[in-house]
């Protein structure tokens, strides 16, 4: 069987991790653990079909501190977004847009879509990882 799920072992290589059905695992896990060390992960299988993953520990933290930060940063921005719909005048603003045609609202939007593409040309991009 083959997974769609790819690990860095400890080169730094993206591979796809052995798999390992649940019993062999139950029986084995100190084997599964240095399998884990060496090759960065192990898929742990169920009647063929992957239902865990076993990773090092700093890929989890990884992982668990990327996905603190993209939930701090959706937060943020529904926060301002908030705010902005709070400001006077918002509602019929809202209201208005709602009235307008499709058609109409498409035209109003590709200005407001083009300065913010421009803006984003612009601005550097910030390295992750």
């Amino acid at each position: 069987m083959t997974t769609s799920i790819r690990v860095r072992n400890a080169r730094g290589e993206l591979v796809i991790p052995s798999e390992v059905s649940a019993s062999d695992a139950k029986n084995t896990f100190g084997q599964i653990l240095e399998r884990v060390t060496k090759d960065g992960g192990v898929t742990i299988t169920r009647r063929s079909e992957p239902v865990a993953v076993v990773i090092p520990f700093e890929t989890y933290a990884r992982l668990a501190g990327t996905e603190a930060g993209v939930l701090s940063t959706l937060s943020a921005e529904f926060d301002a977004l908030l705010e902005r719909m709070q400001a006077p005048g918002m509602a019929d603003a809202m209201q208005r847009a709602f009235d307008l045609a499709p058609a109409d609202l498409g035209r109003a939007a590709v200005p407001r879509v083009k300065r913010v593409a421009a803006a984003r040309r612009r601005k550097p991009r910030a390295k992750r990882g």
